[in-house]
């Protein structure tokens, strides 16, 4: 898939245009406790044409300011890209920030388009011929603030790109994400039982996507090495935020996702945030701990490690977890089982005679809270979509739906219905609307 980045100095809009474009995403988005996201990464859906869109932080042009991190962030995301949308303020004209950034975007080799932002009015457009100065042949102009120039914008970066085709696929496809050196890789080798894909004790080692087919109980199964970096030799693992780029090409194309944690480093913030996308994305989710061979206690770690995933991933209790050696093959056997559970579950339809049965019983143990003297009333639910399951509930009026009541609501069919290692979506729709 295409991979478009927004590079530019700080507070010339970048964030706003990303937001603009992501916002075209029909993807599942869920506003749940516990996950706290730096989005830096998402997908634009534009008349059925997709794109990966990569935010970076402001790049100063202030040498004393020309950090690290940063430089090594907009570099990272050059590499991605296969079109750069070079951002720049119109009210405020070149500045020496851009024409540094400029310098570095021309050793890229990439295709530059100059977008110049803040251009809200007929006056301001004639502000965009001067920042042909630059260098780049392509210039255009938007407006974040107004959504204005999104249009044209969008149909030139998808003018390149093919409709989104529906391919049916039985094979079950399922990668393993996570941080750098938790043993992806070598949990994919430990499955396919022969060294398949490099292994190594440094981080950042896989640099291209590998998809592998293998055999499991008489039936075909593909494992997706997570996709690496472009630029082979150079390694930005140190931006640890990055290693998301590296997991959301794998996510993208699996209908199962297993998240990887050390049991040697326990569980950080950046988990979630890796954990995120796949939520997003709909795809069914296990987690898997891998490196269980390095536990001196067993019995007394595999409490604590209950414990702590329970805690720091409350907000999907509906992921099972398996404890594993890769180097060992030490309950390796409890992993596809998980994996093909989360399979069928994300694609589960139910019988919408035993959703309302469900949902008619929910409410008469518990009837909707009261709202200024409205009550929330629901008609009627259907399953509308799976991959994954989708739940719409016919009702008098959706803005009467307490977030609390839906997670009720949630909790209810899943205690009725396996849907184990799945996210589902429920939404509600006024009865009259079409």
């Amino acid at each position: 898939m295409k991979t478009i980045s927004l590079i530019g100095k700080p507070n010339v809009g970048k964030s706003s245009i990303f937001n603009r474009l992501i916002r075209e995403k029909k993807s599942i988005i869920l506003d749940v406790p516990g996950i706290t996201r730096d989005r830096i990464y998402g997908v634009c859906n534009y008349n059925n044409k997709k794109f990966n869109v990569i935010d970076t932080g402001g790049i100063h042009g202030d040498d004393n300011l020309f950090e690290k991190d940063i430089i090594m962030q907009a570099e990272l995301a050059i590499d991605e890209a296969d079109t750069i949308l070079f951002v720049v303020d119109g009210l405020e004209g070149i500045t020496d920030g851009d024409k540094k950034i400029r310098n570095m975007l021309k050793k890229s080799n990439k295709e530059v388009v100059v977008v110049v932002n803040k251009i809200d009015n007929e006056k301001r457009k004639e502000n965009i011929y001067s920042f042909y100065e630059l260098g780049f042949d392509n210039v255009m102009s938007v407006s974040a603030e107004h959504n204005l120039g999104f249009k044209e914008l969008l149909e030139y970066l998808t003018k390149d790109i093919k409709e989104e085709e529906t391919i049916e696929d039985n094979i079950l496809k399922f990668s393993f994400i996570g941080r750098p050196n938790v043993g992806k890789s070598s949990l994919i080798n430990a499955l396919l039982n022969e060294e398949r894909v490099i292994v190594s004790p440094q981080a950042g080692t896989t640099r291209d996507a590998i998809d592998t087919k293998f055999r499991y109980d008489n039936k075909d199964y593909i494992v997706i090495d997570t996709a690496g970096m472009r630029k082979k030799g150079r390694i930005y693992e140190t931006v640890e935020k990055y290693s998301l780029l590296r997991s959301m090409k794998a996510i993208e194309r699996s209908n199962v996702c297993v998240l990887v944690l050390d049991a040697k480093e326990g569980i950080i913030e950046h988990d979630k945030h890796i954990l995120s996308y796949a939520i997003d994305s709909g795809k069914g989710i296990v987690i898997a701990v891998n490196k269980w061979d390095t536990i001196k206690d067993p019995n007394e770690d595999l409490k604590r490690w209950k414990k702590e995933l329970e805690v720091y991933f409350k907000f999907v209790p509906y992921i099972n977890f398996v404890f594993v050696s890769a180097k060992t093959k030490k309950r390796l056997g409890t992993l596809m089982p998980e994996i093909i559970k989360a399979y069928e579950n994300n694609r589960k339809e139910v019988k919408t005679s035993l959703l309302n049965d469900i949902i008619s019983e929910a409410v008469s143990l518990h009837e909707p809270p009261s709202y200024k003297g409205k009550r929330l009333k629901i008609y009627f639910v259907s399953q509308t979509d799976i991959v994954p399951p989708k739940f719409t509930f016919n009702v008098n009026n959706k803005s009467l739906v307490h977030f609390s009541y839906e997670r009720y609501l949630e909790n209810k069919i899943r205690e009725a219905i396996d849907l184990e290692g799945t996210p589902i979506i429920l939404q509600f729709k006024n009865k009259n609307d079409e």
